[in-house]
């Protein structure tokens, strides 16, 4: 995976920031013909899976989304916890591979518990909605810097948007670490 492999090669910290992709989406879910009316589906997905593979991702034959703001505030929560970072891991693939609903907090306790997190407090939080400012804080501050799509990997006020073959990150890291050079001289 480009990210994991940035982070071995390079002295970067990942921070995610999240974004409200398609936040009218019901918690039940629609399918992909409806939220895209009228567009041929087929070339958009071999495209998406392409990129993933190219990424290092595997992607699924998905045909419904799913409302990502529970499973947002139960990564913000994971943060918080140690090694919780693996929870965007196992979201991506409930959601990008499996199909899985996750704007449901039953769904959520169990990826959180296949995470190894503690289920219970996982469950609690999202009951609770403690990490509900954090999720409207990022919401905020993503539409202020642009964002228009995910993954947007951002620093410096530089983005590349979208799911991204190592290289292209490579270089991105590099071009970051040269404005640095180049401020700190």
């Amino acid at each position: 995976m480009s990210i994991e492999k940035l982070k071995e090669n390079y002295s970067v910290k990942i921070r995610w920031i999240y974004f409200p992709l398609h936040p009218e989406t019901p918690q039940e879910g629609q399918t992909l013909e409806n939220l895209f009316p009228g567009r041929d589906l087929t070339p958009i997905k071999k495209r998406m899976k392409n990129l993933m593979a190219d990424a290092g991702l595997p992607f699924g034959d998905r045909s419904y989304t799913y409302n990502s703001r529970l499973a947002q505030e139960l990564g913000k929560w994971a943060d918080t916890q140690e090694n919780g970072e693996i929870i965007h891991d196992f979201l991506y693939k409930a959601y990008f591979v499996d199909n899985i609903n996750i704007s449901e907090i039953d769904e959520l306790e169990k990826i959180a518990d296949a995470a190894g997190l503690d289920r219970n407090a996982a469950r609690r939080a999202l009951e609770e909605r403690t990490f509900q400012f954090e999720v409207d804080e990022d919401w905020r501050f993503s539409r202020k810097i642009g964002v228009t799509g995910v993954p947007t990997f951002y620093s410096n006020d530089l983005a590349v948007v979208g799911c991204q073959p190592y290289e292209t990150l490579e270089k991105f890291v590099k071009h970051l670490m040269e404005l640095r050079k180049k401020s700190s001289a």
